[in-house]
Formats: structure tokens, C-alpha cells, sequence
């Protein structure tokens, strides 16, 4: 068997007309837990911008549910996802970009993460997007799903169960969608001048290549995200720059080159 035809069995998509999708390796179940522990070293290694990022990573829902409370307007909270939906990826670029200095051995700064996440702005930009459209697309049914809820049914557990059952199944559901488009598509665009096609199609064949590691890995962040709603927000200071300079340790170990990295 040749090795191109090896490749091809390895890979979700081989060939697609939207455009060039790149091929990916095959993962072990052990993987995610190494790009955590990487992404723990990056964190000890730049603790200054790590506590930067995390600060602002945990300000933003703080700041969502501060509106909410101050206004009592729940409305405003589409506003603000849909900013922070748009703003998202560049800040993750961010983390991208220390992470990807330290393989360098070099000094990771803030400005030089500005500019990488300047980098390939259009796309990030259609990436923002395309997240702030499947936002607003589960927003709606969301309040579908509270609509067919009846107003004259006693709020107990019995009457509750069947309404947040279909709530955490629908937003499971639609949690594995977005995780399916975007889990590598930051990285890609980030490191490699594509377009947003080839970055999404890249990061839907990787996981569905690797369905296994990267459900376990959906899993781990799913925890991280609880943790940081369980703590008022404080954890996402450090496990959201924790996840997101994992996911580069992830798309480095993931995606194929034509020349091997000479960076751990």
C-alpha cells in the first residue's frame, strides 16, 4: 500500500471543490493531556502575559453579567456576544502567538502579539463572523426552546427535568458543531496564509480523523469553562490562557507540514 494512499485512509477529506484542505496525523487518547501539560509549562514560562490575557478573558463575562444586573435587561446580552464573538479570535491569536515564540526560544512580548493578531486579519475577521452567526443562530433556539415551556406549570424538578434535559442536549449539540468548525481554524490562520475555507475544512477533518482524542479534548475544555462559571470567572484568569496555548501544542501536533518544525 503506497504511502499517498495511507495518507488519503488517514484523512476525513482528501479533496474538496471549496478549497485545499490540509492533512492531518493520527492521534493517541494520551495527546490532549500533553498539550495540557504544555500549555501549563507555557503558562509558568510567561507568567506577565498569561495574567494579561487571563484577565481579560475572565473581564468579559464578568462584564456581560454585570450589564445584566445593573440593567436588568437581558437583552444586552446579545450585544455583547456578538463583541465578543467578533474580538474572541484575535485574543486567542494572542495566546497563539506566546506559545509560539516559546517553541522559538524566543521572548514572547505584548506588542508582538498585537501584530500577530494582525496577521492574517480578514480571515480572523470572517472567522469572528461565521462564530457570531452560529451565536445568534443558538440564541434563537434557545428562546424557542424557553417559549414552548409553559407559564402555568409549577417550576419543580418534575416539570423542569424534560425543559433543561432538551436545553442541555440542543446545546451539547450545537457546542460539538462549533467545536467541529473552529477547533484548529485560529491556529491555521494564524501561522499559515490561507483562506477560511481551507483553515475550517483543515480543522473539521482533523476532528473527525481524531474523533476519539478530540472529544476528550471538547471534554476538557467543556470542564475548564464549567470551572470558570463555578469560581464567578476567577478560573478562566488561568485556564483559559492554559486551553488556549494547548490548542497550539494541539494544531502543532495535528496538522501535517511539508518540512519538519525544528521547535519543540
Amino acid at each position: 500500500m503506497s504511502e499517498h494512499f495511507k495518507e488519503e485512509q488517514h484523512n476525513a477529506i482528501v479533496d474538496s471543490h471549496i478549497a485545499r484542505v490540509i492533512p492531518c496525523k493520527k492521534l493517541e487518547f494520551s495527546d490532549p493531556f500533553k498539550w495540557l501539560v504544555l500549555g501549563i509549562r507555557d503558562a509558568q514560562r510567561a507568567p506577565i502575559l498569561t495574567l494579561f490575557f487571563g484577565i481579560i478573558f475572565a473581564a468579559i463575562p464578568w462584564f456581560i453579567t454585570y450589564l445584566v444586573q445593573l440593567t436588568g435587561w437581558h437583552l444586552v446580552i446579545m450585544p455583547a456576544i456578538v463583541c465578543f464573538m467578533l474580538i474572541g479570535p484575535f485574543l486567542a491569536a494572542g495566546l497563539y502567538d506566546v506559545s509560539w515564540e516559546l517553541e522559538k526560544n524566543h521572548v514572547p512580548s505584548l506588542w508582538h502579539s498585537i501584530k500577530a493578531i494582525k496577521r492574517n486579519a480578514v480571515n480572523e475577521w470572517g472567522l469572528g463572523i461565521m462564530l457570531m452567526v452560529l451565536m445568534i443562530f443558538w440564541l434563537r433556539i434557545a428562546s424557542i426552546i424557553h417559549a414552548l415551556y409553559p407559564p402555568y406549570l409549577d417550576p419543580n424538578w418534575d416539570n423542569l427535568i424534560p425543559f433543561l434535559a432538551v436545553g442541555t442536549v440542543v446545546g451539547a449539540g450545537f457546542t460539538l458543531l462549533v467545536f467541529f468548525l473552529s477547533a484548529f481554524t485560529q491556529p491555521i490562520l494564524m501561522e499559515r496564509k490561507v483562506d477560511l475555507a481551507t483553515a475550517v475544512l483543515t480543522s473539521m477533518n482533523s476532528v473527525w480523523t481524531n474523533k476519539g482524542p478530540m472529544l476528550l479534548w471538547a471534554g476538557i475544555i467543556m470542564l475548564a469553562v464549567l470551572i470558570g462559571f463555578a469560581t464567578w470567572f476567577v478560573g478562566f484568569v488561568i485556564l483559559m490562557p492554559i486551553i488556549g496555548y494547548a490548542t497550539w501544542h494541539g494544531y502543532i501536533d495535528t496538522i501535517e507540514t511539508k518540512r519538519e518544525r525544528h521547535f519543540q
